[in-house]
């Protein structure tokens, strides 16, 4: 299984990216597919998911802000950050998960995002 994040970047505070996560060797419909972020001195951080039935879940410093999305026939799972902000900054990973499973099964290798104020 391989997960291969891409779309990270440098950003201005209050600009927009869209990170992009390709799977290859999973049935992807059969799997919840999340963000994850990692910044320096912090602990990793859940961003958001898609489960394999469409439906989502964020977590509160991202509301409003953060839109994930799936394309099962891509493999392909997207993070559209919009209004970024400087805490926002880290490495956002990619990760898989079987509905029968008690945690995340695959990751990825991350990408960075960098906000500068």
């Amino acid at each position: 299984v391989l997960l291969v994040e891409s779309g990270g970047g440098l950003v201005q505070a209050g600009g927009s990216l869209r990170l992009s996560c390709t799977a290859s060797g999973l049935t992807f419909s059969m799997y919840g597919m999340g963000w994850f972020r990692h910044a320096p001195g912090r602990e990793r951080e859940f961003v958001a998911v898609s489960w394999s039935g469409s439906s989502t879940h964020y977590t509160d410093s991202v509301k409003g802000r953060f839109t994930i999305s799936r394309d099962n026939a891509k493999s392909t799972v997207n993070l559209q950050m919009n209004s970024l902000k400087p805490e926002d900054t880290a490495v956002y990973y990619c990760a898989a998960r079987r509905a029968d499973s008690t945690g995340y099964d695959y990751w990825g290798q991350g990408t960075q995002v960098t906000v500068s104020s």
